[in-house]
């Protein structure tokens, strides 16, 4: 076994992860290990599994990837597996629970900007304490630069389902389809009743694959300038999760895009958490939760 003795259970508004820390570089997982341990019913359970150890321990990285990050001035990277024990380039949840596990274990500190290298480049994370509506260990995480795709260029189906809805690709170093719910030009049923244990199918095909949110704009208060919305997302390669980082990320910026309101609000499943879009940058506010530490026999 690749893996270690000990191992972290964590989640950040409901998007749950196997975590450890590997400073040697000695615990890379297996796909089999990854598998294992996320399953829900033979193992412990999660969304994903993150190993967090030093930038030069991750095999898959290029030269050129590995510069880039250590020229960011990180000492520590989050190597992500999603369940399916595939690769994933980021996972915005993911950087607030590894972030809250390196404070705990003594390698970031709780009260300064975090920077953790991830197959996205470099975050930046701030510790922002307890914050209403968001919750308890608030982070912001600097997600970085974002671009998007022609509004509503792609057509959202849900085998199973009828009816269709308009997507628009965002990519947040991950690849995203938008779709915008419950108008005039939608046919899909409400965001609540969606089956989203079944994969969406977007059209044409992205070759990558991608995460597909699905989204209600709910209020929009044009004197503070801050949108609510409530988002449901279908992670490839985990299927349907309470929360989606990026994918609330890209949500905000689709909404934007729409809307013309560059803060928003987002409830999800797990939970609320805030995106502040800008034209170079993307910022996601929420919490981080420790669950427990379990020991593999």
């Amino acid at each position: 076994m690749s893996l270690p003795q000990r191992v972290t259970k964590t989640h950040a508004t409901g998007n749950d992860f196997v975590v450890y820390l590997d400073k040697s570089g000695k615990f890379e997982p297996t796909a089999d290990e990854v598998r294992f341990l996320c399953d829900r019913h033979f193992g412990i359970g999660g969304d994903g599994l993150i190993r967090l150890t030093r930038p030069d321990f991750v095999s898959d990285l290029s030269d050129d990837q590995l510069s880039d990050v250590l020229a960011g001035g990180t000492k520590w990277f989050m190597d992500y597996r999603n369940a399916d024990g595939s690769l994933a380039e980021m996972c915005g949840n993911g950087t607030r629970a590894i972030t809250l596990f390196a404070q705990r274990e003594g390698v970031a500190d709780s009260t300064e900007p975090f920077r953790l290298g991830t197959r996205a480049g470099v975050k930046i994370l701030t510790p922002r304490g307890n914050m209403r509506p968001y919750g308890a260990n608030v982070f912001q995480v600097e997600m970085g630069e974002w671009k998007i795709g022609e509004t509503d260029a792609y057509e959202v189906t849900i085998p199973g389902t009828e009816g269709s809805a308009r997507g628009t690709f965002v990519d947040m170093g991950n690849p995203h389809v938008v779709a915008v719910i419950e108008d005039a030009f939608v046919s899909l049923p409400v965001v609540e009743s969606l089956d989203l244990v079944t994969k969406p199918v977007v059209a044409p095909v992205i070759e990558s694959d991608q995460n597909v949110e699905f989204v209600r704009v709910d209020d929009i208060d044009q004197n503070t300038g801050v949108g609510e919305a409530t988002m449901r997302v279908n992670e490839r390669g985990c299927g349907e999760t309470l929360s989606c980082g990026t994918g609330l990320c890209a949500t905000g910026i689709v909404l934007r895009a729409k809307t013309g309101i560059s803060h928003w609000d987002i409830t999800v499943r797990g939970g609320t958490l805030r995106v502040d879009v800008t034209d170079s940058d993307v910022k996601l506010t929420g919490a981080a939760t420790l669950v427990a530490d379990i020991d593999l026999l």
